[in-house]
């Protein structure tokens, strides 16, 4: 086999490896943008959580303030 003939295998076999590569780079971009996303959704969702929360609290501050109130 003459030294061309090795070189434009290696030449390809990096163009096949190169093709792969930037395969699996669009894949893990993707993946990661699904995660940024799914993690936007979750922290959204654990401020409407805590805010709820914090309405409930108040709700139960206001039931026990009456409750003292008829106490009295």
């Amino acid at each position: 086999m003459s030294a061309l003939q090795k070189l434009q295998e290696k030449i390809e076999q990096w163009r096949v490896e190169h093709e792969a590569l930037k395969s699996e780079n669009a894949q893990l971009k993707t993946a990661l943008s699904s995660t940024a996303i799914s993690r936007n959704e979750e922290h959204q969702q654990l401020e409407m959580l805590k805010k709820e929360l914090e309405e409930k609290d108040a709700e139960i501050e206001k039931i026990i303030a009456q409750v003292e109130s008829l106490l009295s």
